[in-house]
């Protein structure tokens, strides 16, 4: 008995021994892998990234044009989600000057902001010093190009204002030959009232100038410049003697501040109407400058702002770069609504709406006078001199 149970000991040892052996070196275990989620529980796609920004508003916010529209397109980007901002108005008036220096340093140094944006042709001195200063710091500046590739942190926006001009040509040179219109008398004449003679009043002009023939081939186009942005007495001035001596029932404003005193001319003549540039003027402009104008060519800085923002999230990045942005970016565009519904014909609006959807598919290609050395806007705007 004693030797049968010394016998089960020995067995039972060694079958204990056989199962802790290790498995040898040359041959590691496999790690143990997890089991896969089941296809409800599979981890969501990681959010895109939401990013700080601040908007530097060389100005106050109110201003019913660039400030509120870049404003606009913040507050969407943010109520989307896609962006935390917030917005510093500065002030506009030249005692504020010294303080747009000062917070763009400020907020580049905290290095708390993805982004910060800026506008207009007041900032671009300031901005390439700060620029500089802080090479890891991404800015964006929209309708300026004024050191466009200087810096590899800064992205410039602007606008093809040709597009704009295509779109507000075809509109007039339509809407003038719409004698049924108060105001519309059967010359074929339009005004343009430029700032300066310049590539980028001339880029408007160009696109006006072709969209204003293709669309009325009779046209003729009276193009002055006040050679100042600020000069409405001039452009008045302008503006009357387009009116009375040569017949013009439009004007298309183009000069900043001077082009209002198109404006003026129109509603003292009683005699013709106003087109109005880069905002809608329609809602700045004092009530009865605004009755008399009929559209306004848009530069649609919120909506270039969140084309900004698609791209970033896409992984195209265009800083060290200039981007202009058209119809078919959304960059560009024309008011449809208010005067342009209510006193344009249903054949001139829709002439509007088939040029715009024309340009978004390709099939008109407007030229641009930025860059061209062979001045064919200037000849094709003394061809058109009444």
């Amino acid at each position: 008995m004693k030797k049968f149970l010394l016998f089960l000991l020995v067995a039972i040892m060694a079958v204990s021994m056989v199962g802790c052996g290790q498995t040898p070196a040359e041959e590691p275990a496999a790690p143990v892998e997890s089991e896969a989620p089941a296809e409800s529980e599979a981890p969501a796609e990681p959010a895109a990234k939401v990013y700080n920004v601040v908007n530097l508003v060389n100005g106050n916010l109110g201003d019913k044009s660039f400030f509120d529209a870049a404003e606009s397109g913040l507050k969407a980007l943010a109520e989307a989600g896609r962006i935390n901002y917030k917005s510093i108005e500065m002030g506009g008036t030249d005692q504020d000057q010294p303080k747009w220096l000062e917070t763009l340093n400020e907020v580049a140094s905290s290095g708390e902001y993805d982004l910060i944006i800026c506008g207009t042709y007041q900032m671009p001195d300031y901005l390439k010093e700060v620029a500089t200063t802080y090479p890891d710091q991404k800015f964006l500046i929209y309708d300026d190009n004024t050191y466009v590739g200087e810096n590899q942190n800064v992205i410039n926006i602007t606008y093809k204002q040709n597009d704009m001009g295509y779109l507000i040509g075809t509109f007039a040179g339509k809407m003038t030959t719409e004698t049924s219109v108060e105001k519309i008398n059967p010359e074929s004449v339009v005004g343009f009232i430029g700032g300066i003679d310049s590539p980028v009043i001339n880029d408007f002009l160009y696109g006006f100038l072709l969209g204003a023939q293709a669309a009325n081939p009779e046209i003729k186009v009276d193009t002055r410049y006040v050679n100042s942005y600020v000069d409405t007495a001039t452009a008045k001035e302008m503006g009357l003697s387009m009116i009375n001596d040569k017949n013009a029932d439009i004007l298309w404003g183009v000069a900043g501040l001077s082009g209002n005193g198109g404006a003026e001319a129109a509603l003292e003549s009683g005699k013709a109407w106003f087109i109005g540039v880069d905002s809608d003027q329609e809602l700045t402009l004092p009530a009865d400058q605004a009755a008399i104008t009929l559209t306004s060519g848009l530069k649609n800085i919120g909506q270039s702002l969140i084309w900004f923002f698609d791209e970033w999230d896409a992984g195209r990045t265009y800083f060290g770069q200039e981007v202009r942005l058209g119809i078919a970016e959304g960059g560009v565009g024309i008011v449809t609504d208010k005067n342009f519904a209510k006193i344009a014909p249903q054949a001139v609006q829709d002439a509007v709406l088939a040029a715009q959807a024309d340009i978004v598919a390709g099939k008109i290609i407007v030229p641009t006078a930025i860059g061209d050395t062979t001045n064919a806007v200037v000849a094709l705007r003394d061809s058109l001199q009444p």
